[in-house]
């Protein structure tokens, strides 16, 4: 990652900074989990003070809400792309979208802990504006699904898509067991069996659900 300069003075360089913070988080999250960053890993990893961070994000809620926000939008055009304006089935749906989610292993972490902590630390502008990202992100991929010719309408497209990220946040958090839950799981198999098949058991909820949801 290239070092930000030591005193951000222009807004080029402010906006390189702010970058440089946002990658460092990405990748601390990416190894070690969402729950695992911390601001004096972020700023260290960018040659920074801890409280030089302050100035560019209020908080590490902030900072790591930030991340969630584009992760909608990597969502939105990752499902997009993967259904590519064809005709699908319901199954093929499901397939589609359960797919779409395991490409986006962050996203799936952070979604656990955007309603359990981030939207609710920060301030309402903030929160206001990842609500208004996300829900232009799910407007968008609800009527891609609709569009399929699988049987849903948008309320059908809305329950898919709803279920869709609640899973992948549970499921996401099952298969990455703690040490403790790993040495379990070698002790006790066919517990393993289950909490490790994220796409798997996700593409079977996601199957149930969109053969639920379309009209009748």
């Amino acid at each position: 990652m290239p070092q930000p300069r030591q005193r951000a003075r222009s807004d080029q360089d402010k906006e390189v900074r702010r970058t440089a913070l946002l990658t460092a988080a990405r990748e601390l999250a990416v190894e070690r989990g969402v729950r695992e960053v911390t601001l004096t890993e972020v700023t260290t990893r960018v040659g920074l003070h801890p409280s030089a961070l302050r100035r560019y994000f209020e908080s590490r809620e902030e900072l790591l809400l930030e991340l969630a926000e584009q992760g909608w939008a990597d969502w939105r055009e990752r499902l997009v792309s993967d259904l590519g304006g064809r005709r699908l089935s319901a199954v093929e749906v499901a397939d589609v979208v359960s797919g779409s989610l395991d490409a986006l292993p962050l996203f799936c972490d952070l979604q656990t802990h955007v309603g359990l902590s981030l939207e609710g630390a920060v301030r309402l502008e903030r929160a206001r504006k990842y609500k208004t990202a996300a829900s232009a992100a799910f407007d968008i991929m609800t009527a891609a699904l609709v569009e399929t010719g699988a049987g849903l309408d948008h309320d059908g497209a809305r329950t898919v898509l709803t279920a869709a990220m609640s899973c992948a946040a549970y499921l996401f958090q099952l298969s990455r067991p703690s040490p403790t839950l790993r040495r379990l799981y070698e002790e006790e198999p066919r517990w393993a069996h289950t909490a490790l098949r994220f796409r798997e058991q996700l593409t079977t909820v996601l199957t149930a659900v969109t053969l639920g949801a379309r009209r009748t």
